[in-house]
């Protein structure tokens, strides 16, 4: 294998693991980001979640008519701003006409397949760092507050022991013996205990830390103006903000919801939109679980980060702005006393709500490989909500990419060209 210079376009969760794996196989990396060094993106507030048990991608049957459903409630776990745009009307109809059975049922086996083999990736990681990113490896459990939601679940369940995904349906008393450390008022829910999670903020220090020490050099608070292209099919370098060239012998695109604009001059489609969500943050939380969980109906994730409690939910398709949303917030807040009584909304007085921008791809799976158009490229974003959650795969397999070998899961399906 000759040692490459890459240049990767992104310093989120999927640009740091690429560069990670990337340098542990000898190539000279540089990681370029329009943000700050210390900026907080997507892959730091997010619920920290790593979750074999989510093989169902976005785009999934039911997902256009409850969508539709919560529309209409400003504090729903999902909403769309409505306005006149075209690239929004597009995805959406693409997203339509994904959302169905078959497409699931080609998309888990490797979904669950790239789970499982990041879920490895973050032990090795954990070992690694004596564990300084917090990786808990209890399990996750989706609260239901109604029996009919239980049930829903309990057929999901099924499924997903079937595809080899374990998962145990509980009643409310299996439920309160799981996890004693909070007081929960539901109707039972159903554990994931191959599901883990960590402090995404250490993580993303330790990631970064590590390549610093692998030789990885970093280019933060610098916008890309443009391409230079050699010649139709191969990029000579990008041009930092009008000012100066940066050549590299390969390219990666990894800039969250911001790619397809980054993509634009190379004039590749990759339809998005960006998925804002929420998170709070407790640092001294009345009760502590020891489980991250789901709140089922709600859509909101509760994740135990060291002595502080971490509550996110939300999606919001509002284009590339962060603004927070307070009527989007105020629904998380409602929901947290409905499955934990002991919670009041005044423990949120005083915080101050973190927002993200999530990638999302119409069919709901990533965008992951070489681009047909340059010899050079590689695309890698689109996780939606299992940026973290992938992300240390997705490097592992674009660092074999660019070795030229052949990735140990076949993932033709994330090709990077499928709405070319």
């Amino acid at each position: 294998m000759s040692e490459k210079s890459i240049l990767i376009i992104g310093g989120g969760v999927i640009g740091l693991s690429t560069a990670y794996y990337c340098a542990r196989r000898g190539h000279q990396v540089t990681v370029i980001d329009r943000n700050p060094a210390g900026h907080e993106g997507c892959s730091h507030g997010n619920a920290g979640m790593i979750v074999p048990s989510h093989f169902v991608p976005l785009a999934a049957p039911g997902m256009v008519a409850l969508g539709l459903k919560w529309m209409w409630n400003p504090e729903s776990p999902f909403y769309i701003k409505p306005r006149l745009n075209w690239e929004l009307m597009s995805w959406a109809w693409k997203f339509m006409r994904a959302a169905n059975a078959s497409h699931v049922k080609r998309s888990a086996p490797l979904i669950r397949d790239l789970s499982f083999a990041s879920r490895s990736c973050f032990e090795e990681l954990s070992e690694f760092t004596d564990n300084k990113f917090d990786l808990v490896k209890k399990g996750l459990v989706m609260l239901c507050q109604t029996q009919e939601s239980l049930d829903h679940e309990a057929a999901y369940a099924r499924q997903s022991n079937e595809l080899g995904v374990p998962a145990e349906v509980l009643d409310a008393k299996a439920v309160a013996r799981l996890d004693p450390s909070v007081t929960m008022d539901v109707a039972g829910g159903v554990y994931f205990p191959k599901d883990c999670h960590l402090s995404p903020h250490r993580f993303m220090f330790e990631l970064k830390q590590q390549c610093a020490r692998l030789g990885v050099k970093f280019v933060w608070n610098s916008d890309m103006s443009n391409w230079h292209l050699e010649h139709d099919r191969r990029i000579r370098g990008v041009v930092i903000e009008g000012s100066y060239e940066m050549i590299a012998d390969e390219f990666v695109i990894a800039g969250g919801s911001w790619s397809p604009l980054i993509a634009q001059e190379l004039k590749l489609k990759l339809p998005m939109q960006a998925g804002k969500g929420y998170s709070l943050t407790i640092t001294k939380p009345r009760e502590l679980p020891q489980l991250c969980s789901i709140f089922t109906e709600a859509r909101v994730a509760v994740t135990p980060m060291g002595s502080t409690l971490r509550f996110g939910g939300t999606m919001e398709i509002a284009g590339l702005n962060e603004d927070i949303n307070p009527v989007r917030v105020q629904g998380i807040i409602k929901s947290v006393p409905q499955y934990f009584p002991k919670f009041t909304p005044d423990d949120f007085t005083g915080i101050q709500p973190w927002s993200g921008l999530r990638p999302c791809s119409p069919d709901g799976l990533p965008y992951l490989g070489r681009t047909s158009k340059y010899s050079n490229l590689i695309i890698a974003t689109g996780h939606a909500m299992m940026g973290l959650s992938l992300g240390p795969i997705t490097g592992k397999i674009i660092s074999a990419i660019l070795s030229g070998e052949k990735p140990s899961i076949d993932i033709r399906l994330l090709n990077p060209d499928r709405y070319a």
